[in-house]
């Protein structure tokens, strides 16, 4: 797959997640392999061109994080192209535009989804950003405001028209939110709709067979993953061989996933801060240990770290604890099965798969 003049190393893409894809992540998942692309957490073009820490956080990148792109929103054609200037300025590989976010803070200034509603508008800001660089633009999208508005065919033609150089489409409209299942359908038809550019789907891709069957499924040229890859990380290296070889690797077991999230951990401390980082990672570590077997003992105790001596000790108790309890592959030991600890173990297994997504209307997000 290519996008512009890049050819990737696979079709699999990083999606951006708020708060999660940051330069840490990207470089522990790019270590472990199969990834093809990356796109940063989407910035506020104006907080960007201000020079906000928080905003400046979110697009740093190094050496190893490449090839990467920063994803954008905005309203402003102005703003949204000043900030493409500064994007290429950086050195990532491309800008990519963020119509697909149906939170309200992000909707409610005119980007996101909400750019799917102005058709007009959205072609004449995107055609500043791509007169204004040498970088390819791409855009990220969903298939439309709702149900009755399906417009991403119509503008994912419009959007190769004037330049954009791939599309991004979640197969869900923006009132869905994260409910119901992907509509593949919905995503074929952004495919059909334009004659060259790679469109790579999203949505539901949470193993490698799921990735398969959107391709089989949609004809789109590749897939991009988020939530797939919090519990996951390895989900990239191990589609990429099962597209490959049609061969399923097994999945990272217990000290693999511990020695790939206490680097992450690390990352977290060498970019945020020791004591920051340890924080933000009380929302990362429970990702990990949703493939970890009975785990509510670490589960609590990794929300009160605040140092990396912290760390290290609830990781050593939890070892201990999960040793006595677990056999090695972290199934409860049967002499336990008549204690309370059924119960937890029931709910750890509930949990395995489970992706939390925001809850309620949308427009309350």
């Amino acid at each position: 797959m290519r996008i512009g003049p890049y050819e990737l190393s696979s079709n699999l893409c990083l999606s951006p997640l708020a708060g999660y894809t940051n330069l840490p992540m990207r470089l522990t998942i790019r270590e472990l392999g199969g990834l093809g692309w990356a796109t940063t957490d989407l910035v506020n073009a104006r907080s960007l061109l201000e020079a906000n820490p928080a905003a400046l956080r979110l697009v740093a990148t190094s050496e190893k994080d490449t090839p990467l792109s920063i994803q954008l929103f905005g309203s402003v054609p102005e703003e949204m192209r000043d900030a493409a200037i500064k994007c290429e300025a950086l050195g990532v590989q491309a800008v990519d535009i963020n119509m697909g976010c149906p939170v309200k803070k992000v909707t409610k200034i005119g980007g996101g989804s909400a750019m799917m509603n102005d058709l007009d508008g959205t072609i004449n800001l995107v055609s500043l950003m791509v007169r204004a660089v040498k970088i390819p633009i791409t855009a990220k999208v969903r298939l439309g405001w709702d149900a009755e508005n399906l417009t991403a065919p119509d503008l994912a033609r419009a959007l190769e028209d004037i330049g954009v150089q791939a599309i991004f489409v979640h197969g869900r409209t923006r009132a869905q939110g994260f409910s119901g299942v992907v509509n593949l359908a919905g995503i074929r038809s952004v495919v059909e709709a334009v004659k060259s550019i790679p469109v790579i789907g999203n949505g539901d891709v949470t193993t490698p067979e799921a990735a398969k069957h959107m391709l089989n499924e949609t004809g789109c040229a590749g897939v991009s993953i988020g939530r797939g890859a919090f519990y996951d990380p390895w989900i990239f290296k191990r589609t990429s061989t099962y597209l490959k070889t049609g061969a399923l690797e097994e999945e990272a077991d217990f000290n693999e996933r511990i020695r790939v999230m206490s680097i992450h951990y690390e990352r977290y401390c060498d970019f945020f801060g020791e004591e920051f980082g340890s924080r933000l990672f009380r929302k990362v570590a429970p990702w990990y240990a949703k493939r970890f077997g009975p785990s509510k003992p670490f589960k609590q105790a990794i929300l009160t770290i605040t140092s990396k001596s912290d760390y290290a000790r609830v990781l050593q108790e939890y070892i201990a604890w999960r040793g006595t309890y677990c056999d090695s592959n972290g199934k409860l030991r049967e002499e336990f099965a008549p204690a309370p600890l059924v119960a937890s173990f029931m709910q750890d297994e509930a949990e395995r798969t489970a992706i939390p997504v925001p809850q309620g209307p949308v427009e309350w997000w």
